[in-house]
């Protein structure tokens, strides 16, 4: 990490620390009783930071390899994917425990990546914004077809609870399985150059020597492993994939192994406020965090998408 970029990190890890001080100590009960440190607000704040990383994480790695910037797992069909999958085994094998479904979703989610994909390379033209209008299109459709099917089976409760990211019901015992996405963070540093040079496109990976089949199916798992271990430990989180690798890219650009930690700190980070934002705007009562960063990263979507359209005016 260069020295710029260091000197932007630092300051962005203290933040974080402060964040997390902060979701630690607000609650409607006593924070200085230990019990509910340890069994509830420690696993929320930590569930909170992996999560808000991980998707941070996908997000960059998602735009690498579709080779735009207005994609991530929630406007390529990689999360409605996902939760379709959750919805399969949970009417087959409802008694299943948290690691089968996860891995139910990953299966659903790399299939739904792996066509979207698939229809941009068939695609004659490849506009800026298109490309991400085919995501939200294809993941409208397995959205729809979810739908159905919970409606049928009377589960609209369950479908709901996949869809919207809420940290409320986070307790020790069920968040672990988020670790898992800080794991293949670090799987995604480990390959950030190989990601790297696969985003440059399949000829110049060629060209300089790499696997570029084999780096992008890697890609994509770790996409998709990350997208269905979020969405079966507290639900779906739109947008957090899009907005920070774009604003990270601008301090830190399109290296990966240069941005990567800085676009995980920055995840987490974000993430925290929005479940800041959601415990103090209704106290005692809780937004669910999903539909804060709903709003806030589409504010900021918009802010990003004038502010590139003013420079290309």
């Amino acid at each position: 990490m260069t020295l710029p970029l260091l000197q932007r990190f630092l300051p962005a890890c203290l933040v974080l620390l402060v964040l997390a001080a902060a979701s630690l100590l607000l609650g409607v009960g006593d924070a200085g009783g230990s019990e509910i440190l340890l069994a509830s607000r420690v696993p929320r704040t930590l569930a909170l930071i992996l999560a808000g990383a991980g998707m941070a994480v996908a997000g960059v790695i998602m735009q690498l390899v579709a080779q735009n910037r207005f994609v991530e797992p929630s406007t390529a069909g990689t999360a409605e994917s996902a939760t379709l999958g959750m919805l399969l085994v949970t009417l087959l094998a409802p008694d299943a425990p948290v690691a089968v479904k996860m891995l139910a979703a990953t299966a659903t989610a790399l299939a739904g990546t792996a066509l979207f994909l698939r229809v941009l390379r068939a695609m004659p033209l490849r506009a800026r914004l298109t490309v991400p209008l085919v995501g939200i299109m294809l993941g409208g459709v397995v959205g729809a077809a979810s739908t159905l099917i919970a409606y049928r089976t009377d589960m609209l409760q369950f479908l709901g609870t996949w869809q919207a990211g809420d940290f409320s019901t986070v307790l020790r015992g069920r968040y672990e399985l988020l670790w898992l996405a800080a794991i293949l963070t670090l799987v995604a540093y480990a390959l950030a150059d190989r990601i790297t040079i696969a985003g440059l496109g399949r000829d110049a990976a060629i060209n300089l020597g790499l696997d570029h089949r084999r780096v992008v199916a890697g890609a994509i798992a770790i996409v998709a492993m990350i997208t269905a271990v979020t969405i079966a430990t507290v639900g779906a989180i739109p947008f957090l994939g899009l907005v920070v690798p774009n604003l990270v890219a601008t301090v830190a650009g399109d290296n990966l192994r240069r941005s990567l930690p800085l676009v995980a700190v920055s995840g987490a980070g974000l993430l925290l406020v929005c479940d800041v934002l959601g415990r103090v705007i209704r106290y005692p009562y809780e937004i669910p965090v999903g539909t804060v960063m709903g709003v806030v990263g589409s504010a900021l979507f918009l802010v990003l998408l004038l502010r590139r359209d003013a420079r290309h005016a």
